[in-house]
């Protein structure tokens, strides 16, 4: 078997490396890529990374870059940590999986445990999931699971918010309210009901912070009355809706929500799949940042920082409770998945835990003043209207005009022309339509965030050097 086995090894290390060409080729053929638009879907290659160290990703071209967006807002440690490698080889020899169907593992009730420590409040049990997007489906079929016993199946509707995110499943991606989202895609529409984006960026114009809050807020209290509450089970919201353009809204408006959601019996889940496991300084910022107790938190990518795919949701005991004491003991919870409370997924966040509490949360809250003034910085090129953020996430939103704050009507790919020109300069952003989103790694320098804002400010300018030459722009 030895022999067999070092043949083997041989004829793989003899075997050439495939090159960006290959991977290039092998992906039009075959590799269908998410978010494609019809016309180049499975047939499109897109940027080959090849490596990652640090704050850094490396491309087929042997170009070092700077991971703007953390990956997808997870990689918040860093990438090639040997901490988290050596955790993920040792959990695999020793247990690889388990069904969680009839059998537990001890990583994944130690992590529960942790993780309810972080929570606050009576958040004290958890329900472990593949990604975010199963999360919020998680947390929203246990809402419909849980107004079926208590002999309300009429609860069922659920508030989202224009500007969110919430996943790809079916039931999360409903909940959606960016642009163009579900130009194309069902959903869901008759459990869903929108409310305002909480943008105050582009508030009525004339209207203060606080009045924008108090308009939001009668907007919330109006919808329940006019529909219900006893039709309304839940409201979804991120406190700080990340892909939507890293909004973060006026101060009170989601506690005094939080407030309604008691008053009417609605469950309150926080969404905290960006902002959980550090982005905002803390493991969660819905007590922390926010000053609020929801009823459930949903996690994922900063859980294992992107090292294993993982998420979450982080229930009340409360309500729990209210499930033992009903009068249906047999109704059961029918909602799973194969790889729910994975080992190894499990193992690997408890380790990231570690780094976080061992030093990297404090690292981040002292980064996050000094990135969000340099990056407030940008705001002296004309085509920015506006910086924005909070902790380690901001957003460059580009603007036709700052009178109007509309963005650009002519060229809605204003960020894909931004990216590609840092990406020149040594820095991967993240575009979105006519905004920028950077989420960088947590373990970001000071040194390191100037460079950053050096190629956004240079990469911003030759955009805007190529909008005027093209007449799209006048500036």
């Amino acid at each position: 078997m030895a022999a067999v086995k070092d043949l083997k090894t041989a004829e793989t290390a003899a075997a050439p490396a495939r090159d960006a060409a290959d991977a290039a080729a092998l992906a039009e053929r075959h590799l269908v890529q998410p978010w494609p638009v019809a016309g180049e879907a499975g047939a499109e290659a897109r940027m080959l990374i090849g490596e990652g160290d640090g704050i850094y990703i490396t491309g087929a071209d042997g170009k070092r870059l700077i991971d703007g967006p953390a990956g997808m807002w997870c990689v918040n440690v860093g990438h090639r940590r040997a901490e988290l490698a050596q955790v993920m080889y040792d959990q695999a020899m020793a247990l690889s999986y388990n069904t969680p169907w009839y059998t537990m593992n001890a990583p994944s009730a130690e992590l529960a445990r942790r993780i309810a420590g972080h929570a606050g409040g009576d958040l004290s049990h958890v329900f472990f999931t593949t990604g975010g997007s199963s999360a919020v489906e998680t947390a929203l079929r246990f809402m419909q699971f849980y107004n079926n016993v208590r002999g309300r199946p009429d609860k069922k509707l659920i508030l989202s918010r224009g500007g969110a995110y919430h996943g790809s499943t079916y039931l999360s991606a409903s909940l959606n309210g960016r642009p163009r989202d579900r130009d194309w895609m069902d959903g869901a529409d008759a459990l869903v009901v929108k409310l305002s984006s909480p943008d105050p960026f582009r508030r009525p114009q004339g209207m203060g912070l606080e009045a924008f809050a108090d308009m939001l807020v009668e907007e919330f209290r109006a919808t329940v009355e006019r529909i219900g509450a006893d039709r309304i089970g839940a409201f979804v919201g991120e406190p700080v809706q990340a892909s939507g353009g890293v909004i973060v809204p006026p101060d009170t408006y989601l506690t005094r929500i939080r407030e309604i959601c008691r008053a009417n019996d609605i469950l309150y889940v926080s969404d905290e799949v960006v902002t959980a496991f550090g982005r905002l300084g803390h493991v969660f910022a819905s007590g922390e940042v926010f000053g609020l107790d929801p009823d459930m938190i949903t996690f994922a990518k900063g859980v294992t920082s992107g090292y294993f795919p993982l998420g979450g949701v982080v229930v009340s005991g409360r309500l729990l409770e209210t499930l033992r004491r009903s009068n249906h003991p047999e109704a059961m919870f029918a909602h799973g998945l194969t790889y729910t409370s994975h080992p190894v997924g499990c193992a690997v966040a408890l380790k990231n835990l570690d780094l976080l509490e061992d030093g990297v949360l404090a690292h981040a809250r002292a980064m996050a003043p000094y990135f969000q003034a340099r990056l407030k910085t940008l705001e002296e090129l004309p085509l920015v209207g506006e910086v924005r953020g909070l902790g380690l996430m901001a957003c460059v939103d580009c603007v036709a005009d700052r009178d109007s704050k509309n963005p650009l009507q002519l060229d809605k790919d204003v960020g894909k022309r931004i990216d590609a020109h840092c990406q020149e300069l040594g820095l991967l952003v993240r575009p979105l339509i006519n905004m920028c989103v950077m989420s960088p790694p947590l373990t970001i320098t000071r040194d390191q965030i100037d460079d950053m804002v050096a190629i956004l400010h240079e990469g911003i300018s030759r955009t805007m050097d190529d909008l005027r030459s093209e007449g799209v722009w006048r500036g």
